[in-house]
């Protein structure tokens, strides 16, 4: 029995869902979602709730249930109030600036890096501190990710990108080995 998929969905206002047997539409006021998922699970709506239920008792449909509930769960926060990943980072003339769509990032190399945001994903710069948001969870994850592959933190200094939340295990180096 999953615990997670036994939770009903709470709609907010706003935010409308379209369910065609295995194809979940999610809408609301910061875009919209579409998933198709496999034929394990199956979707009830009520106006004011979702509820996902297994097809039958199968290993596969029990395991999907969760899973199912969590992606559809997820639309809806992302079209109601979105996600937010943020960089921060540290070195002696990093920066970032954001033009139009691209991400343009000094982070030491001898050429600046330019990075396409893909659509419905916008970032912000404020200071050292680079903040994406968008109603897409997975790709709010991804170009998080990507950038941060750019340059990631080494463990002696910090420098490089790191998440704000993350925390960098430092290493003493050369000299903290003697005494």
């Amino acid at each position: 029995m999953s615990r997670i998929g036994k939770e009903p969905i709470v709609l907010p206002e706003k935010v409308e869902v379209k369910i065609q047997e295995t194809f979940v539409s999610v809408k609301g006021p910061k875009g919209q979602l579409e998933f198709t998922f496999p034929n394990n699970v199956k979707f009830e709506n009520n106006g004011k709730e979702v509820v996902v239920a297994p097809i039958d008792e199968s290993v596969k449909a029990r395991s999907m249930w969760g899973t199912a509930r969590t992606i559809v769960s997820n639309m809806v926060v992302g079209v109601s109030t979105g996600f937010v990943k943020s960089l921060e980072f540290n070195g002696v003339g990093y920066k970032a600036v954001v033009s139009g769509d691209t991400l343009t990032l000094n982070l030491g190399y001898s050429h600046p890096i330019d990075f396409k945001l893909p659509e419905g994903i916008t970032a912000k710069v404020t200071k050292n501190v680079i903040d994406f948001a968008g109603c897409n969870k997975e790709l709010v994850g991804y170009v998080a990710s990507k950038v941060r592959s750019f340059r990631p933190p080494e463990p002696y200094k910090g420098k490089g990108l790191k998440y704000t939340d993350e925390t960098i295990i430092r290493k003493a180096g050369k000299t903290g080995g003697k005494k």
